[in-house]
């Protein structure tokens, strides 16, 4: 696969870009209004970020960054999509927040920054876009703060193991290679008229913890969730507010986990 999933992935997030800005799912114009995008699971993890700098991966059009940002932290975003960093850079002007933004690949983060964070962060569908969790982990250690946090939340790999409609198992819990697929609309619109293909890697528990314990991150927190904070799955119901389970598999199955690692202090 090569770099190859690098092209068609960004060119599927800029596909998505417009449609999601526009979407409900996203609420723009609520959060500009001053609503956070940040969800309970999250916020618990971080704890008080007020003076503190942030570093968040794989931030879209930057919602978390800027919500980060009007919690008192200074904050960075990154993204592959050009389009989406755009828009983060209009929304963080609107928003008159202390949020800056980089786009690129994040494995070739360090020839863009150069820099250390208190925190590294990032959330919710993300490492399915990397085929290289080592690599991963090294970019999180190398832009941490000696004592620094990594705070991480994202769907269950038991969530991607089933086809769409959580009829069946149609997918491999651990990481057996590239997954090639089409998609038409997007989980925040499902009726837009857009369609592309995009390439995934199903990442297990324990390719997780290896990866960031062989680059010296000490994991600290450790928690799993029947829900999802977003509807963003076929055949959901919402159990609370915010919180939506698969209605025909209740509180069966985790959907989303959620860790802390801790880089060591000199």
């Amino acid at each position: 696969m090569d770099n190859q999933y690098l092209n068609i992935n960004k060119h599927s997030w800029n596909n998505r870009v417009d449609a999601h800005f526009k979407s409900e799912f996203y609420d723009v114009q609520g959060f500009i209004q001053g609503k956070s995008s940040l969800n309970e699971i999250e916020l618990r993890l971080l704890g008080d970020i007020k003076g503190k700098s942030i570093l968040h991966l794989q931030c879209h059009f930057g919602q978390d960054t800027i919500s980060l940002a009007r919690l008192g932290a200074t904050t960075t975003g990154v993204d592959l999509s050009d389009k989406a960093i755009m828009q983060a850079n209009e929304l963080a002007q609107q928003t008159n927040a202390a949020a800056n933004f980089i786009c690129c690949d994040i494995y070739d983060l360090p020839n863009h920054l150069n820099q250390q964070f208190d925190i590294v962060f990032t959330s919710y569908g993300t490492i399915g876009w990397l085929p290289d969790l080592n690599k991963w982990a090294a970019v999180i250690q190398q832009f941490l703060k000696p004592g620094g946090q990594f705070v991480f939340v994202e769907f269950h790999p038991v969530v991607w193991m089933y086809d769409d409609d959580f009829s069946k198992v149609g997918y491999n819990y651990f990481n057996t290679g590239p997954i090639v697929e089409n998609e038409s609309g997007t989980y925040a619109d499902r009726d837009a008229a857009i369609q592309q293909d995009y390439i995934m890697w199903n990442h297990g528990l324990a390719e997780v913890f290896t990866a960031l314990l062989q680059n010296d991150l000490t994991i600290t927190t450790f928690q799993e969730f029947d829900y999802s904070p977003y509807n963003c799955f076929k055949h959901t119901i919402e159990i609370a507010p915010g919180k939506f389970q698969i209605q025909h598999l209740g509180n069966n199955i985790p959907m989303v986990y959620a860790l802390v690692a801790n880089k060591k202090s000199i």
